[in-house]
């Protein structure tokens, strides 16, 4: 089993980590490789072949870092491309989800918001999988319950789909404690990807062991909800705090900032 992180971005786009920086970190964490997936709208053809290389320079048996992006479509919804390699100009969802399995790359819809899901439904060309937990999204202590519902109904559909686990890393004091265990013999990133598009891999956070297949106990899921709620009602506060801080002309300080991306 190779230990992992998904969906982490770097200062190619709107991260704050340099991809120096982030080998230490993960290789810190005993990390073998990460999927990057950074915003494509900020990289032209120039860009992005310095971006292959740099990730290739840093790469070795250690730590292999995976290079794709992360496509805005209509409405801002995000889908990931694990692997993927070239850039579009569409917008339409299921477009881009076409353009990133045509390349050999695994399509994830990211944090998808609750108001989407009627919306993904409609889909008739489907992701390879739903990001059913983003640590940056809905928070480090729970993810959306809802989100796993969705992914289920869509297997009913598509039984190749599966439950993805992103970190969604752009700050250096926020939480990196969601990881994956991917099924593989060899840190290979084309046997890697081919691991995560078959599901061959298990989220993992603390103790906490969550399938690829997306399908969870009962009283997790209950559990999950509980604990969601009340850590979106204490981030609910802390927005609302800050917008009539706003209003007054006081601004937050960075460093209270940095630690509240610690605790959420």
């Amino acid at each position: 089993m190779l230990k992992g992180a998904l969906h982490i971005h770097s200062n190619y786009s709107d991260g704050e980590f340099t991809l120096a920086q982030l080998r230490a970190v993960f290789l810190a964490e005993e990390c073998s490789f990460l999927c990057m997936n950074d915003h494509a709208e900020y990289f032209d053809e120039a860009r992005l072949k310095q971006y292959a290389e740099e990730c290739g320079s840093l790469s070795d048996d250690k730590l292999r870092f995976i290079p794709g992006f992360e496509y805005e479509c209509e409405k801002r919804m995000h889908i990931l491309g694990y692997g993927a390699s070239v850039l579009t100009r569409t917008k339409d969802p299921q477009t881009v989800i076409r353009h990133i399995d045509a390349q050999g790359a695994v399509s994830v819809i990211a944090h998808p918001k609750d108001e989407f899901f009627s919306w993904i439904e409609s889909f008739d060309t489907l992701p390879r999988g739903i990001e059913t937990w983003n640590s940056k999204y809905d928070g480090r202590y729970a993810p959306r319950p809802a989100t796993f519902a969705l992914a289920r109904r869509l297997v009913e559909r598509k039984p190749d789909l599966h439950a993805f686990y992103g970190q969604d890393l752009h700050w250096r004091n926020q939480f990196r404690g969601l990881f994956v265990e991917v099924d593989c013999g060899l840190n290979d990133p084309a046997q890697i990807l081919q691991a995560l598009a078959e599901g061959r891999y298990i989220g993992q956070k603390g103790d906490l062991e969550l399938p690829a297949s997306g399908l969870l106990p009962a009283e997790l899921l209950t559990s999950f909800a509980r604990t969601h709620e009340e850590s979106d009602r204490r981030w609910r506060l802390f927005k609302e705090s800050k917008k009539l801080l706003d209003r007054a002309g006081i601004k937050v300080p960075d460093s209270i900032k940095a630690q509240l991306r610690r605790i959420f």
